[in-house]
C-alpha cells in the first residue's frame, strides 16, 4: 500500500497516490506499507532512491542499517509491535530522507504510525518538513514504549505484592498459583526485552541523525533530537531496572517452589520417622517367641502392643514439637 502525505494549513493531508505520475512539490512524506514490487520501483524511479527489501531490512549490521547513499539518508530501526496482544513482535522500519521528503518502508501497521497520523492531521507544526515528521514518528514510538514500560512496572509490582507477604498482610501464594506467576513474570520480561531492543535501535538512529553532516536542521529541530536522545537514555535505564526486577521476581518465585517442595519432603520424612517406632514394635511382636511381655490371653497382647505403638508415636511427635521441627 502506497500513501502520500502533504503538509497543509490544517495539518497533514493524504493525497491520492494511485493517480500521481510525479511526486507533487508539497509532498513531505511517502509511506510504504507492505509495498508491492511495482510500488517500490515507482518510488525508486521518482525519487532516485533504493528502497531496501524486506530481507535487507532484517540485517543487523550497523553499516546496513544507518548509512548515506547518493545524497539520501537510510535509517532502519527495530521497533516493537503488537504489544497489546499475547504475542508481541519485533519489526523493522526503514526511514529514508531524500530531497526534502521522508520515505518510510514497513511491513506491519504499528500503533505509533496511526497515532502520529491522527495527531499530525490536526497540528500543522508537526508536519512542516520531513525532519519534523521523522522526529514526530520517533517520539510516537518512544511514547508507546514508555507506556509499555509503565504497564510492565505496574504488573511486576502486583506480582511482587503477591509473592512477598509482610507482617501477615495477605497470604502466601499456593503452589497452583506459582505457575501462573511465572507465566506473568515471563510475559512481562518479554515485553521489557522487546522495549529495550527498540530503545537501543532508536537511540542509534537518533545519534546518526545528530551526527550526520548532510542534513540541514534548525536549532529547534536539533534541540528536539537532543531531547529525544535524553528520553531514550532515561527509558533505557528504566528498562534495565525492570529487567533486573524480572530476574529477581523469577528467582523469588522459583525459591517459593523450592520451599513448597521442601515442605512436602519434610512431611514425608516426619511421617516416616514417626512410624518407625511402631514398626519396630510390630516387628518384635510379629516374631514367634513365647517369652514376650503380656503374651498370654486372647486380646491382651494385641492391645498391649497397640498401646506401645501409639505411645511411641506420641513420644516422637512431642519430641519433634519441642525441638521445633514441626
Amino acid at each position: 500500500m502506497l500513501k502520500v502525505f502533504a503538509s497543509g494549513p490544517q495539518g497533514l493531508t493524504s493525497l491520492d497516490a494511485s493517480a500521481q505520475a510525479i511526486v507533487p512539490a508539497d509532498v513531505v512524506w511517502i509511506d510504504l506499507l507492505e509495498p508491492t514490487i511495482e510500488e517500490e520501483k515507482s518510488v525508486e524511479s521518482l525519487l532516485a532512491v533504493d528502497v531496501p527489501t524486506r530481507e535487507e531490512m532484517k540485517e543487523i549490521e550497523t553499516s546496513n542499517r544507518l548509512y548515506e547513499d547518493n545524497g539520501a539518508l537510510y535509517m532502519t530501526a527495530t521497533v516493537a509491535a503488537k504489544l497489546d496482544t499475547a504475542r508481541p513482535e519485533i519489526a523493522a522500519v526503514t526511514f529514508i530522507l531524500a530531497k526534502g521528503r521522508l520515505i518510510t518502508n514497513r511491513y506491519i501497521d504499528t500503533k505509533p504510525f496511526q497515532q502520529f497520523i491522527a495527531y499530525a492531521e490536526k497540528h500543522p507544526n508537526s508536519c512542516q518538513s520531513a525532519v519534523a515528521i521523522l522526529a514526530g514518528l520517533i517520539e510516537a514510538f518512544i511514547e508507546r514504549i514508555a507506556d509499555i514500560l509503565e504497564r510492565v512496572g505496574n504488573n511486576l509490582d502486583q506480582v511482587s505484592s503477591t509473592i512477598f507477604v509482610i507482617n501477615g498482610q495477605g497470604s502466601t501464594p499456593k503452589s497452583s498459583d506459582l505457575r501462573g506467576l511465572i507465566e506473568r513474570i515471563g510475559f512481562n520480561g518479554e515485553l521489557n526485552s522487546k522495549a529495550r531492543e527498540s530503545l537501543v535501535s532508536l537511540g542509534r538512529l537518533v545519534m546518526f541523525v545528530q551526527q550526520t553532516g548532510m542534513l540541514e536542521m534548525t536549532q529547534e529541530q536539533r534541540g528536539r533530537f537532543r531531547s529525544i536522545s535524553r528520553d531514550v537514555t532515561s527509558l533505557s535505564d528504566h528498562a534495565s531496572f525492570l529487567g533486573s526486577k524480572v530476574s529477581f521476581l523469577l528467582e523469588a518465585t522459583l525459591g517459593l517452589i523450592n520451599v513448597e517442595q521442601n515442605n512436602i519432603i519434610k512431611i514425608f520424612s516426619v511421617a516416616a520417622v514417626m512410624f518407625m517406632p511402631p514398626t519396630l514394635i510390630a516387628s518384635i511382636y510379629g516374631m514367634n517367641f513365647h517369652l514376650l511381655p503380656n503374651l498370654p490371653g486372647d486380646y491382651s497382647n494385641f492391645f498391649f502392643s497397640l498401646g506401645l505403638m501409639l505411645a511411641s508415636m506420641g513420644v516422637t511427635y512431642a519430641l519433634f514439637k519441642r525441638k521445633g521441627w514441626l
